[in-house]
């Protein structure tokens, strides 16, 4: 794939960080760096505020890689539920899925392939209750468990991100995958 080809692929990626994240924050700068081009906007206020932003974010494409960590990991699985069909892949750093609103009346099963990474040492958003939430929501689960805290800053330096999301940044990669 020639640099320009892969900088518009680049541009269909789009990182999610958490509530106190930024667009600048390590996860952020870490995937700026492996994917230029890439979209990293910040997120401010309450839930459905970012909701918003995110819907405009991501309006008149239909192909979306959306990575999100803790809170922006919700968001991102938010948004696959709404739009299933304009998602191609989650990858979720630790997501927010035990998040009240959402966990007291999960949606209905989605197919959009997803990657979680979720830390043995997470005590803001215990591995015990998002797993069984992940699981019975998402029928395409990649669920990933590693030695590392709610931060996963091990975690996204260990992680081969080209690999992880080679497959769906291939031309018509979504037409040879069954949904």
């Amino acid at each position: 794939m020639s640099d320009e080809t892969h900088s518009e692929h680049h541009q269909r990626i789009l990182f999610i960080h958490g509530l106190e994240g930024t667009s600048h924050g390590f996860k952020a700068q870490l995937l700026r760096n492996l994917f230029p081009g890439m979209r990293i906007p910040d997120f401010r206020g309450a839930l459905e505020e970012r909701m918003q932003k995110l819907r405009a974010e991501l309006e008149g494409r239909s192909d979306w890689i959306i990575i999100g960590s803790s809170l922006g990991g919700l968001m991102a699985a938010m948004y696959a539920f709404e739009n299933p069909q304009r998602v191609s892949q989650l990858i979720l750093l630790a997501p927010a899925l035990i998040w009240p609103d959402f966990a007291q009346s999960l949606p209905e099963p989605i197919n959009v392939p997803v990657t979680i990474f979720h830390g043995t040492r997470d005590h803001i958003i215990p591995l015990n209750q998002v797993r069984p939430i992940a699981e019975q929501i998402f029928h395409s689960l990649d669920f990933r468990v590693v030695d590392d805290d709610h931060g996963m800053h091990q975690t996204v330096q260990s992680v081969d991100w080209k690999s992880l999301i080679a497959r769906q940044l291939q031309p018509g990669a979504e037409d040879h995958e069954k949904r």
